[in-house]
């Protein structure tokens, strides 16, 4: 009995499934996270208030061996926010919004988002030209 080719089947014919230790794998970098983390936390901000803000963000991505996702982020987000203002609701709003972004961007589990906050914005110092509250 003759064996065919995978080369000389026909074409559309169904090709054998390739063993998982021969094809490729998808990985996320750890700077393409950490723009998506440091996006969502302006977004989260920007929901919270409509002052400026900055957010920068530094990621750690641990590799599951074996797992049909991406990974798992520990992620640590450093912001600048307004003063007066509810500063632990909009942390609150910063993790939430990371680890839902994240999750649906670069399919990766969050269980960690550190919020940083760099540096507050007074109105009264801003006005007054004595620049930012450190």
């Amino acid at each position: 009995m003759a064996t065919v080719s995978p080369a000389a089947a026909a074409p559309g014919a169904a090709q054998p499934a390739v063993p998982a230790g021969e094809r490729g794998a998808t990985k996320i970098a750890d700077r393409v996270v950490a723009k998506i983390a440091a996006q969502a936390a302006r977004e989260a901000l920007r929901d919270e208030s409509t002052a400026h803000t900055d957010a920068h963000a530094s990621v750690t991505v641990r590799r599951r061996e074996g797992r049909r996702d991406f990974g798992e982020a520990r992620v640590r987000v450093a912001v600048e926010l307004g003063y007066p203002s509810d500063i632990g609701a909009q942390c609150g709003a910063v993790r939430r919004q990371v680890t839902q972004r994240v999750r649906e961007l670069a399919g990766m589990s969050v269980p960690e988002v550190a919020v940083q906050i760099e540096r507050l914005h007074a109105p009264q110092t801003e006005r007054s030209g004595r620049g930012r509250v450190r």
